[in-house]
């Protein structure tokens, strides 16, 4: 496996969620694809600090999503064809407003940092304000409508 995996054990975010949705986010980039082997639950449990169970978890799901398969000799590969659907990106969305939540952001600011990011702007942050609004940045695009 190319694609590096890490778990922030601080994180309000259960360990076997942030290893799901990096591999899925890695299949989504196109850093791992179709065939890549991912590491034993052992080796993979051992490297991160985690119980081997909570890794199993992780490969359970995404083989539940159709991301991985189990091969008998060859482990746990990239299933053929994996893609991030709609119920996978769902699922990041959601972890997205649980890691939001755990570090105390609002709604809003939650959002901008959305927003920065579908605008391809990695330096966009949320301005706190003492009402607990933030700004949003301004979209310098304007949408033709043809």
């Amino acid at each position: 496996m190319t694609a590096q995996l890490e778990v922030d054990l601080t994180s309000g975010v259960p360990a076997f969620e942030q290893i799901r949705a990096q591999v899925v986010a890695h299949v989504a980039a196109g850093r791992l694809v179709a065939g890549d082997r991912l590491p034993t639950i052992r080796a993979l449990a051992t490297d991160l600090g985690l119980a081997a169970g909570t890794v199993a978890r992780a490969f359970r799901e995404l083989e539940a999503e159709g991301v991985v398969e189990t091969r008998r000799r060859a482990g746990t590969v990239i299933a053929e064809g994996a893609s991030v659907p709609t119920d996978i990106a769902r699922r990041a969305a959601e972890t997205y407003v649980a890691a939001v939540r755990a570090a105390g952001l609002s709604d809003d600011e939650a959002l901008v940092l959305v927003h920065g990011a579908l605008l391809g702007r990695q330096s966009v942050t949320p301005t706190r304000t003492g009402s607990g609004s933030s700004s949003t940045p301004k979209d310098d695009r304007t949408p033709s409508r043809t």
